[in-house]
């Protein structure tokens, strides 16, 4: 019998790329995707014609629940780090259609923002370098046991406490994500291309506080392939407790960048490009100001989040081998220039 995974967010970056890959490589597997309406189906049908629809949001929990009960992987992928309810209801349907003999398996996607608590608790640090670095695979107790206040903490405890002999959960917690995405529907990150939007609308460089703040980065082409290599250990029932549970969080990056860095990259190679017409300067950029112009990414220049990922390469040889974030800032930026061009 073909094994069953059930994915959310196939219409989006993260969804979308895991999909892709999942589904070129596995033609074997029966793959139902949740999407919202049978409009936004059409082009996940469209580039995966063998793909089953579940029409359903986050909001609908019986079709979750029903799902998930279904499902022999799920692959959390939709608004996963804060919505509490599609958590609720994911827990519960793999709760109900699973046994410790024939157990469930839930790739839920959680965020390195979690990581910056500390700074997101003092505007007076935004900037500040820190040496803080967390580890998944010597200290995965820090990551499982942080504050309860730390940003998206509320969700990966909804999935922690799920873990059980009949659930398996494994929490993939993603950094600062680039490349474009190889989905139907959205094959645009966030923070890194936000900060690209922002250097060539505003035409200067972005420093907020000290400029030393430093994030991971993965390719997202990287994160799928962590993606795909757990749901091959699930549908191969390895149950091994390294894999899964309060042992199963896995940081999933392959580089660090200090912001103010990257921003200077990017000015340079939009001068090379010729997607500006000067040479940019640099200016301050406080809180409040970066808020209003680019939302949380923007604040999140400001932000430490560290970690160091070994988890997924001793467990199921995790290799990631996309370009690094400094080698696609060309890529990222005529993106955005197309965009802007777009408006």
């Amino acid at each position: 019998m073909a094994p069953k995974i059930f994915i959310t967010g196939a219409t989006g970056y993260i969804g979308g790329d895991t999909l892709f890959a999942l589904y070129n490589k596995h033609s074997d597997y029966e793959i139902t995707a949740l999407v919202r309406t049978e409009e936004k189906a059409k082009p996940v049908k469209h580039a995966f014609p063998n793909v089953k629809i579940a029409i359903g949001g986050l909001d609908n929990s019986k079709v979750l629940e029903t799902e998930a009960a279904k499902a022999d992987v799920v692959i959390h992928t939709a608004d996963a780090s804060d919505n509490e309810g599609a958590a609720k209801a994911i827990a519960k349907g793999l709760a109900s259609g699973h046994t410790k003999e024939k157990p469930g398996f839930w790739l839920h996607t959680g965020g390195a923002g979690i990581l910056c608590w500390e700074t997101m608790r003092d505007d007076n640090k935004l900037g500040e370098w820190s040496e803080r670095e967390y580890n998944d695979w010597t200290a995965v107790q820090d990551l499982t046991g942080l504050p309860g206040d730390a940003f998206h903490k509320n969700v990966d405890d909804l999935a922690l406490s799920s873990g059980s002999d009949s659930v398996k959960t494994a929490i993939l917690c993603p950094p600062t994500i680039y490349g474009r995405g190889r989905g139907p529907a959205n094959t645009r990150s966030r923070q890194a291309y936000e900060l690209a939007h922002f250097i060539l609308d505003s035409q200067y460089v972005p420093i907020i506080g000290q400029g030393k703040a430093r994030w991971n980065n993965v390719h997202v082409s990287d994160l799928a392939q962590l993606f795909v290599l757990l749901t091959e250990a699930a549908v191969n029932n390895n149950t091994d407790a390294e894999l899964w549970n309060d042992k199963g969080y896995y940081l999933v990056e392959n580089g660090e960048h200090l912001w103010s860095d990257l921003a200077r990259l990017m000015s340079k190679k939009a001068q090379e490009l010729g997607l500006v017409e000067k040479k940019l300067e640099e200016n301050s950029l406080g809180k409040d100001k970066a808020l209003e112009q680019a939302g949380f990414e923007a604040v999140s220049w400001g932000f430490n989040s560290r970690g160091r990922a070994e988890r997924a390469k001793k467990v199921v040889g995790w290799e990631p081998r996309a370009p690094s974030i400094e080698d696609c800032v060309d890529e990222i930026l005529k993106d955005e220039k197309s965009r802007l061009e777009k408006k």
